[in-house]
């Protein structure tokens, strides 16, 4: 008699090893940059975070949540950041737990542009690409609120955005991540640039694909040159309206993406991570094509939850080397054994998401304690 065991034997493309520049990763499972605002208002990761992120260490790589690099820069109560030493030392105690049990980080960097509100970032002032608000609300300490229209970023402004982003990095690797991945994707500041719906300005930052690409390419560019290339990747979403970014126009999304990473391919990052609803559709693998490195997949929202048949089917069918993954590992710190061993998993809690406390955090059960 023949015994299928397709649905519990593991994968060698899955839970083989794999390297993205210099982050050796131990399987091809990576998990998401996941908004959990769980650092209070000084932005300093404390024991709740260093917990969090040493249980899912078994990944072959983490990215954390979104990490302001200044102040200004902060798109959510409770958002962590990089701005200071203090909050530097913090990540470095997250990044030692990871380590002590075999794990590789990298800090995700995310500028939220226009998207932040002053009774998020400490009344300081909102800049963007352009003067144009986001048509919608966001939740602030004095409750939901409309959010502003931005200042217009003035090209000294640009160049201050881009040593933000530099002195981040620095201090995320002197702290000991692994690497940095830098957020341009999601409606944030970088994306901003990169789309013609928030992107109206009439300078060298504006207007043709090219220019609009410019400052996500300073950005990166700096960064590699300050941190090591082999230490650097990128996030992009071409397509995913959030923010009111509205990338419609599939000519024009390969126009003003293709150029960004012709111009980024010399560089030889890390990776480039893509969240897209098609990550073996002919737009990602076109931009895979043009980045020419290795390529990480983000259905995010798309379909729901990702499952072990799925990450097992974009290895299996070429469309990337690694996979991330959200929500399962939200509720399954031991993600990869469960998948290794084929048990069942958590379901996540959704409406403990985002909060204050470890319920919903760091109180998922392990395999050994279910």
């Amino acid at each position: 008699m023949t015994v299928n065991t397709s649905e519990v034997s593991p994968s060698p493309s899955l839970f083989s090893p794999v390297s993205l520049g210099k982050i050796e990763l131990a399987n091809r499972i990576v998990m998401a940059p996941l908004t959990r605002v769980r650092a209070g208002s000084s932005g300093i990761p404390g024991d709740l975070m260093v917990e969090y992120y040493r249980q899912r260490a078994s990944v072959g790589m983490i990215i954390t949540e979104g990490t302001y690099p200044d102040h200004a820069s902060q798109g959510y109560v409770g958002e962590p950041g990089i701005a200071t030493d203090e909050q530097a030392a913090g990540w470095q105690r997250v990044f030692e737990a990871v380590h002590a049990e075999g794990g590789r980080i990298v800090l995700q960097i995310m500028h939220a542009g226009r998207g932040t509100h002053p009774d998020i970032n400490g009344g300081r002032r909102i800049l963007a690409p352009s003067a144009i608000a986001i048509d919608n609300k966001t939740f602030t300490e004095k409750g939901e609120q409309p959010y502003p229209v931005p200042e217009a970023m003035t090209t000294a402004e640009i160049r201050a955005a881009v040593e933000d982003f530099v002195a981040a990095a620095r201090r995320a690797i002197e702290a000991g991540a692994d690497g940095v991945e830098i957020h341009g994707a999601n409606g944030y500041l970088l994306q901003e640039f990169l789309s013609p719906a928030a992107n109206q300005r009439t300078d060298e930052y504006g207007g043709s694909p090219h220019n609009r690409a410019r400052f996500v390419v300073e950005v990166v560019t700096a960064i590699a040159q300050a941190v090591g290339a082999e230490r650097v990747g990128l996030r992009i979403s071409p397509e995913v309206d959030l923010g009111d970014v509205f990338e419609t126009d599939r000519d024009d999304v390969l126009a003003t993406y293709g150029t960004l990473l012709d111009q980024l391919r010399p560089l030889g990052l890390a990776y480039l991570s893509v969240l897209h609803a098609e990550p073996g559709g002919d737009l990602v693998q076109e931009l895979r094509r043009r980045f020419d490195g290795k390529l990480i997949v983000n259905t995010g929202p798309f379909g729901g939850q990702t499952t072990r048949e799925q990450a097992l089917q974009q290895l299996e069918a070429d469309h990337a080397d690694a996979v991330v993954v959200g929500r399962a590992l939200i509720a399954n710190p031991d993600l990869v054994a469960r998948w290794q061993g084929g048990h069942p998993e958590n379901e996540p809690r959704p409406e403990l998401f985002y909060g204050p406390d470890a319920e919903g955090y760091t109180d998922y059960p392990f395999l050994e304690t279910a």
